[in-house]
């Protein structure tokens, strides 16, 4: 028998075997694993409440204790576009480029507190007015895809569902006490 006919006679017994069948049918078996794998990592990424907020928010926005909130002065919501695009901004007085840490607050969203870092005069078109500076709070694209999922986009689109809350700033009177 010369190469190319053992080749054939191989090739043949290789398709007609039910190794290949068996090997196959794994494979497609394992395929579909992997693919019901990665949806559910997928939808359990996109559901899974993540909290990482730099302080205790909870407490602070539980307690009775003087609070200055003011809404967002506009609202950008487009997550298809990617990271960084469900954001709010806001023009905050700035005796309180000094306040420890905020509660950005999204209707539907959840609450989220952040230390201030970097003070900006514009952002997007919008300008701060003298005795102002602006910041610029986003929100996780995958909580914004879920709300708008969820059939929420034009609250989360709402500039009134975007609050932020410092904790009153404390004035001082007169000296030390020694």
């Amino acid at each position: 028998m010369d190469s190319l006919t053992v080749v054939a006679a191989l090739s043949l017994l290789i398709k007609t075997s039910r190794i290949n069948n068996f090997f196959f049918g794994f494979m497609r078996r394992r395929l579909r694993y992997i693919l019901i794998l990665l949806l559910s990592l997928s939808i359990i990424t996109l559901w899974w409440p993540v909290n990482d907020s730099d302080c205790n928010f909870g407490d602070f926005l539980a307690s009775k204790t003087a609070k200055f909130q003011l809404n967002a002065t506009k609202v950008i919501v487009q997550p298809w576009r990617g990271r960084h695009h469900v954001y709010g901004i806001f023009m905050i007085p700035d005796e309180y480029k000094q306040a420890p840490f905020f509660v950005v607050t999204v209707q539907g969203a959840g609450s989220y507190c952040s230390k201030q870092f970097g003070y900006k005069k514009n952002f997007d078109g919008i300008f701060a007015e003298p005795g102002t500076y602006l910041v610029r709070k986003f929100i996780r694209t995958r909580t914004a895809l879920r709300l708008i999922f969820q059939g929420l986009y034009f609250q989360i689109n709402d500039q009134q569902d975007w609050t932020l809350t410092f904790p009153e700033l404390k004035t001082s009177t007169g000296g030390r006490n020694s």
